[in-house]
């Protein structure tokens, strides 16, 4: 195995051309004769001759020579910029986001976009989470979810970042659809459609309708809110639903009504491991957030 210490006088002999030059150059103190000898033990390790003399102070690589040099000389330019890029902090690179449907369809895109727009050296890779990915990120499988939590564990850092309400949702050409306010009440002898896989938001639904004396008949359970929407557009029955859109969640075929008894927000955290030292993509990220 090659040492970098070698590789590193082999490559400021090949760009100054010089052995004297080389050692002026060095980032750091060292002489002449030490930077000789680091390409001596590298030529030996090799067992090629990486330069030949071409004049008194002046040497230019061989053909083996310049076969590594073109392969070292990117990495060794390139690390000034790296070590800055570190000590400022703005380390570009990949973010793995696991994220509820909702959140991945109306909260992240402009938050993904102003980040675009200012950090395009940040890559982010989306998955949907059908229940919030808390062990994906414990387990250092994805850097950060974007969900409703219970409660933050005592092991995470969260940020608020949105906030949603419930409500009613019902088929358009329900015989309620023109009447407004609306109750669960009003629907207790019809299918309810609850989450089959987030057992918080299950609970909290049906939490809600026992505070109206609702106990469903017949349940349909569904992953996501965008598949319980589309259950009742297709007249299976109602839901209840937290939405980040003021006027709640839209598609053809159903209608939205504000939940206000019991009147509740759901807020939606960004959240991450903690650690002695933060992800700074996770800083950039953050400094974009929205405001619940």
């Amino acid at each position: 195995m090659i040492q970098l210490q070698r590789l590193e006088g082999f490559y400021w002999v090949a760009r100054c051309e010089g052995y004297a030059r080389a050692a002026r150059s060095f980032p750091y103190p060292i002489t002449q004769p030490g930077v000789h000898q680091q390409v001596k033990r590298l030529e030996s390790e090799l067992g090629v001759r990486l330069f030949e003399r071409v004049g008194k102070d002046r040497v230019v690589l061989t053909a083996q020579g310049r076969a590594l040099y073109e392969y070292v000389a990117p990495f060794y330019e390139g690390l000034a910029a790296v070590e800055r890029s570190l000590r400022s902090g703005e380390v570009g690179g990949r973010l793995s986001i696991h994220a509820s449907g909702h959140a991945l369809r109306h909260l992240l895109p402009p938050w993904l976009r102003s980040l675009q727009g200012q950090r395009p050296d940040i890559e982010v890779a989306l998955f949907e989470a059908k229940v919030p990915a808390v062990s994906l990120v414990r387990s250092g499988e994805a850097d950060l979810l974007v969900d409703h939590l219970p409660e933050v564990p005592p092991d995470f850092e969260a940020r608020q970042v949105g906030k949603t309400h419930a409500f009613l949702v019902f088929p358009s050409n329900h015989r309620l659809a023109r009447k407004s306010p609306v109750s669960p009440e009003s629907f207790k002898d019809e299918p309810f459609i609850t989450y089959s896989s987030d057992q918080y938001m299950r609970q909290m639904q049906l939490a809600a309708l026992a505070h109206h004396g609702v106990v469903p008949p017949r349940m349909y359970a569904a992953d996501s809110s965008e598949t319980i929407l589309g259950f009742v557009a297709a007249g299976l029955g109602y839901s209840l639903l937290a939405s980040l859109q003021p006027k709640g969640p839209h598609m053809p075929g159903v209608v939205a009504s504000p939940l206000t008894e019991p009147a509740r927000e759901f807020p939606l955290y960004a959240a991450w491991r903690k650690g002695k030292q933060r992800n700074p993509l996770i800083d950039a990220l953050l400094a974009l957030a929205p405001k619940p």
